[in-house]
């Protein structure tokens, strides 16, 4: 008898734990299919546009993308700002450099304008002073009576003249060989009618020791140098008060003091006797 009634409790035990495991594996089952479930509505919604959690990260992607916009319209406002600044002052430069160099230009072409014609009245002054006229003067000719058989002469159509501008060296190379060509005059009877008085001309034997050594001026056994008051005598015996300017390598500059003008003597000039300098002191 004991041993039935063990027998059956036993068996009401295994019975017991196995519907246990069944009610487990039905509730598991139940879970799953309530997640699968879950998750093709989530599915659904989403493919629909309708899920929460999509449309709170939808929202803030949206957010983030009308910041992003609104810095790169801000950004765009103030570089195109700054491109129009930079332009209107490289704009504002490029006139005033060009309006700069025009003066600068202006300034230079009358300095050089200014500068020649200076030079042009000291070379026109300097022949005035030794004398040397580069006009052609006209040769006198005697006018015979025309023979009734000869033909009628023909008017010399001369060219007009033309004017250039020489530079310092031929103009000097000119003198020399002017000076060259003068000559004695040869003895012409009083009554021969190509008798013309001619003007004296200097000794060619008298000449004066002048050279420029470390700038200063050796002239006639003396020395003068910048800024030394002098006079300057030329050969028909015109006496002016300068002052020496400037000492170059061949040629020194003297300043009148009368009107200020500036005058170029060469050394050959100072050699030949065309000039003579004398120390204002001792003149």
């Amino acid at each position: 008898m004991l041993t039935v009634l063990l027998y059956t409790e036993d068996a009401s035990e295994t019975d017991l734990a196995k519907h246990d495991e069944d009610d487990y594996v039905e509730i598991k089952e139940q879970m799953y299919q309530d997640k699968l479930a879950s998750l093709k509505r989530q599915l659904q919604q989403l493919q629909e546009g309708t899920l929460q959690e999509y449309q709170k990260r939808m929202k803030k992607l949206d957010q983030q993308y009308k910041e992003r916009l609104r810095n790169a319209d801000l950004f765009l406002q103030l570089e195109t700002e700054q491109v129009e600044r930079n332009y209107i002052k490289e704009k504002k430069a490029a006139v005033k450099e060009f309006d700069d160099k025009k003066v600068e230009l202006k300034e230079n072409l009358i300095a050089e304008l200014e500068e020649k014609k200076k030079m042009i009245e000291n070379e026109k002054l300097t022949m005035e002073l030794t004398g040397d006229s580069m006009e052609v003067k006209p040769i006198m000719t005697r006018k015979l009576r025309r023979r009734p058989n000869d033909p009628v002469p023909i008017p010399d159509k001369r060219r007009k003249p033309l004017n250039y501008l020489l530079t310092d060296e031929q103009i000097m190379e000119d003198l020399r060989t002017l000076n060259k060509l003068k000559s004695p005059k040869r003895p012409v009877s009083p009554s021969s009618p190509e008798h013309v008085p001619s003007a004296p001309m200097e000794n060619p034997s008298q000449r004066y020791e002048a050279r420029i050594e470390e700038g200063k001026l050796y002239y006639d056994k003396r020395w003068y140098h910048k800024s030394q008051a002098i006079y300057l005598e030329s050969k028909d015996n015109t006496k002016i008060s300068c002052v020496i300017s400037s000492v170059g390598t061949n040629e020194i500059w003297v300043r009148k003091t009368s009107d200020s003008t500036k005058m170029r003597i060469y050394l050959g000039q100072l050699q030949r006797g065309a000039f003579v300098i004398r120390r204002r002191s001792a003149a």
